[in-house]
């Protein structure tokens, strides 16, 4: 494998580790946002995002990662865009933001880059965004040219449910190789800690040994940190921070039986997960818990219907049963 790239400043690979939660984007009545006249600058609930933020750092997360598909990206507008980084980066104290720059178009991932680090931004999230479908050179050609816009941390979203696009390890090798590119957010593996274990080890031997491997598919997480994961890239922990960090804590002291232990006890959740995807269900979950209102989500999107928010609300009951933290108030 030839040299990674460099520059002269780190990729700080430390910032890429533990905990990483993804936060909802809460939007408002979109009658109210303006529409062509630009009555308004942004069709954010402020006050709703400001306060997921601030649930988020008080529950001590690695990092926070907004704008990516629980945050809504691909359905918000540039102002807006760069809204959210500003306000997460004010209210997340000392904990690190990172924000996501997809866009379909080259040119518009370079303006979000540009917007997320001049809002303070610590690390960029990319997912190659298609429309027409893309090639393996069109994708890295798309990171070469993020990258050489990062001055910060730029992470590999690999998410083909949303992007229609399935990165081959050669690719993953090609792109790691970057300069800026400091981790790679895979896709869930199934199969429980052995089959995660081989597939992570696959990676490792052609990735350079700066570039973290972090997890999505929060059902899988614990199995995926003990396996070898360095970063569980959380959709759950953007609303419920405590039950994750919990699962976290634990696999980090190598108590990886008490880690799957403690993801047992969201079962309800990860079921609705498969069963309704992630996105409408953490947007219900929070509705539930008072931390948004109703609607929150960008039409066309729909909420959950009357039938998934009962089972929710029993899930919620069984959890809280359970001892899972943070279901009663906010942080």
């Amino acid at each position: 494998m030839t040299a990674k790239e460099t520059t002269d400043q780190p990729s700080h690979p430390s910032l890429l580790t533990g905990l990483s939660a993804f936060p909802l984007t809460p939007i408002t009545d979109e009658r109210e946002d303006g529409g062509a006249t630009g009555a308004r600058a942004s069709g954010i609930d402020d006050d709703a995002f400001t306060g997921l933020i601030q649930r988020l750092a008080a529950a001590n997360v690695d990092s926070i990662t907004v704008l990516g598909s629980t945050g809504s990206y691909a359905y918000l507008t540039r102002a807006e865009r760069r809204h959210v980084v500003e306000l997460a980066v004010a209210a997340a104290g000392a904990v690190p933001v990172l924000a996501g720059i997809g866009a379909p178009r080259t040119r518009d991932v370079l303006y979000h880059a540009q917007d997320a680090q001049a809002a303070g931004a610590a690390g960029l999230l990319l997912a190659p965004v298609t429309y027409q479908p893309l090639s393996a050179e069109e994708v890295y050609q798309l990171f070469h040219d993020a990258a050489a816009e990062a001055a910060v941390p730029l992470v590999v979203y690999d998410n083909p449910g949303t992007t229609h696009f399935t990165f081959t390890d050669d690719l993953y090798a090609r792109v790691a190789q970057l300069a800026r590119v400091s981790s790679i957010k895979i896709p869930p593996i199934v199969g429980g800690p052995d089959s995660i274990r081989t597939r992570v080890a696959a990676l490792r031997a052609c990735l350079p040994s700066d570039v973290t491997i972090g997890i999505s598919g929060d059902g899988v997480a614990a199995d995926a940190l003990r396996a070898g994961c360095d970063t569980w890239y959380s959709v759950l922990a953007g609303t419920l921070p405590q039950a994750c960090q919990t699962i976290v804590t634990a696999a980090a002291a190598g108590d990886h039986q008490h880690a799957q232990e403690l993801s047992n006890r969201l079962m309800p959740l990860w079921d609705l997960f498969s069963r309704y995807g992630s996105y409408r269900v953490v947007s219900a979950l929070a509705e539930n818990l008072g931390l948004v209102k109703h609607p929150n989500l960008p039409r066309p999107v729909l909420a959950l219907d009357t039938d998934a928010r009962q089972q929710l609300a029993a899930a919620m009951i069984l959890m809280r049963e359970n001892g899972v933290p943070g279901l009663d108030r906010p942080v």
